[in-house]
């Protein structure tokens, strides 16, 4: 059903002239009445009757005339689901746990005007397509992965370096360090079943061991974080990193610790990115929230690897 011809009838219906009509929506009131026509034939009912005061509804108007109101507010919700300036803000995080979540939290807590869409996608690439489609206005990724350089229509921001933490059993051998530096984590087991080949954060881990020598193991399905959790647990070989501002609970007698590791700290580089000619209103806002939040790092005692984009 077009449009153009229902607002025509809500105005006309609404003034009881064609003419008032007519200067309502800029047009000839033969344009009113050549819509009006093509509406009746279309609904195969009269709409109005003429009199001498204007135009009358006809009972079928009047049953008409409030589905009619519904279609243009419907028409208009629509349009406004899409616009830049009213539809949420579309931002994509690696998981919810995340510190890139954290992060989203502190933007809606000092901004709860701004209506967000939080997602998580798949992987850097999955990421960029979207951001390029339309589907979302921004990610928080690791940018850019060896081989992998950004579109030259993506642009991206470091926002955090989030300091890696190694998160023991209670009788693992290392568990009651109250730090460990990388050298000292050769030779023990690091179990992460996340780690998913492709990824920037396998390419992350990746360049991690390659480095320092360590042994990190991503055998067996990915369970989540509950699985991971009740292994390390339960089980004094092993361990797994994590990031220091990734929000996880656990029953209090899994005995787990927390412990910073040093020597150099390795720091895993998050990073907005999103198309250059977004015109979200909002998006502007969180990029200068992110901006003034920005965690200062010391090159010389962190690491990361040599394909991350410096800050």
């Amino acid at each position: 059903m077009d449009l153009h011809t229902v607002r025509t009838f809500v105005a006309a219906a609404d003034a009881g002239q064609f003419q008032e009509a007519a200067a309502e929506l800029s047009i000839t009131q033969q344009a009113v009445s050549k819509r009006i026509a093509v509406l009746e034939r279309d609904l195969g009912v009269r709409l109005f009757t003429r009199t001498a005061r204007g135009a009358e509804l006809t009972i079928d108007g009047q049953a008409f005339l409030p589905h009619a109101r519904e279609l243009l507010r419907v028409a208009e919700r629509a349009a406004a689901s899409v616009s830049a300036g009213h539809r949420p803000l579309r931002v994509d995080v690696i998981t919810l746990r995340s510190a890139q979540s954290g992060l989203m939290r502190g933007f809606h807590r000092v901004h709860p005007h701004i209506d967000l869409d939080v997602m998580t996608l798949f992987g850097i690439e999955t990421a960029v397509a979207a951001i390029r489609s339309g589907a979302i206005d921004a990610s928080f990724r690791a940018v850019a992965a060896p081989g992998r350089p950004l579109p030259e229509d993506i642009a991206s921001m470091r926002v955090l370096d989030e300091p890696l933490q190694l998160l023991t059993g209670p009788a693992h051998a290392l568990a009651g360090a109250r730090s460990v530096t990388l050298a000292r984590l050769a030779g023990h087991r690091i179990w992460m079943p996340g780690l998913v080949p492709g990824t920037e954060w396998a390419a992350y881990y990746d360049d991690l061991v390659a480095e320092f020598g360590l042994t990190i193991e991503a055998t067996g399905p990915n369970f989540g974080s509950e699985a991971l959790l009740d292994t390390i647990a339960d089980t004094p070989a092993l361990a797994t990193f994590m990031g220091g501002r990734t929000r996880l609970v656990w029953p209090a007698d899994h005995g787990l610790r927390r412990i910073p590791v040093t020597g150099p700290t390795p720091v895993y580089p998050h990073s907005l990115l999103w198309h250059r000619d977004n015109p979200h209103p909002a998006l502007t806002t969180l990029r200068a929230h992110l901006t003034a939040t920005t965690t200062d790092h010391d090159a010389a005692e962190t690491w990361t690897p040599s394909w991350v984009i410096p800050s």
